[in-house]
C-alpha cells in the first residue's frame, strides 16, 4: 500500500510542479556553469547506494561533504543556491527517486555514502531496512540542528510508530517547517 502511495503521489506532484521545476531548472543552468541537476550519491534501504537527484545549489568542484562540516560554505553556494535551499526547492528533483523506488515521501533522510558515523548508528537499530525518505521525523523535529544520535533517535521513534496517518501529519508538519524556514542552518 505505500509503495502505491508513493507511486500515485509523486506522479501527481510532478504533474502538478512541472510548471515549477522546469523553470526552477532553467534558473540553475542560467546562474551557474555546470548541471542542473546534482547527483548525490546517498545510502539507502539495506545500505545501498544510490543516485539521488537535487537542483544544485554549490558550485562545480564543491568538496563532497555534508554541508555543515563544509568551513565556509555560503562561498560555495551558486546565485540562487540560497534561496532554493531555504525553501526546499533544492528537493523537488526527489520525486524521480520516490517513483523509481529508491525512496519514500516519508522516512529517514538517505545518508550520504560518507556519512559512516550516521550509517553505522542507523545499521545497529535497523533503521538501513526502511526506505529513506524525502522528510522525516526528525526533519520535522530539528532537522539541521539536530546531532547524528538525536537523528537516529527520532528515526527509531518514526519506525516504531510508523503509519499512513503518521506519515500524513510529518507530511503536513513539513509543509509548514518549510514555509516558516525552520530548522534550515544553510
Amino acid at each position: 500500500m505505500r509503495r502505491f502511495f508513493d507511486i500515485c503521489l509523486s506522479v501527481i506532484c510532478i504533474l502538478i510542479l512541472s510548471p515549477l521545476i522546469l523553470s526552477l531548472g532553467f534558473m540553475v543552468k542560467l546562474t551557474s556553469q555546470g548541471a542542473m541537476l546534482y547527483w548525490s550519491e546517498r545510502v539507502g534501504r539495506n545500505n545501498i547506494c544510490f543516485k539521488m537527484p537535487k537542483f544544485r545549489t554549490m558550485k562545480v568542484g564543491t568538496p563532497t561533504v555534508a554541508t555543515h562540516l563544509l568551513f565556509g560554505s555560503s562561498q560555495y553556494l551558486t546565485p540562487i543556491g540560497s534561496f532554493l535551499r531555504k525553501f526546499s526547492l533544492d528537493e523537488l528533483p526527489q520525486l524521480w527517486s520516490i517513483l523509481v523506488g529508491d525512496m519514500s515521501f516519508v522516512g529517514p533522510r538517505p545518508a550520504l555514502f560518507n556519512q559512516d558515523d550516521l550509517i553505522a548508528l542507523r545499521t545497529q537499530y535497523g533503521l538501513d531496512e526502511m526506505f529513506p525518505g524525502l522528510t522525516g521525523w526528525a526533519q520535522v523535529n530539528g532537522r539541521d540542528e539536530l546531532s547524528i544520535p538525536d537523528k537516529v533517535q527520532y528515526d527509531l521513534e518514526y519506525l516504531q510508530k510508523q503509519s499512513f496517518w503518521f506519515d500524513m501529519r510529518i507530511i503536513g508538519l513539513t509543509f509548514l517547517k518549510v514555509i516558516r524556514r525552520s530548522g534550515v542552518s544553510h
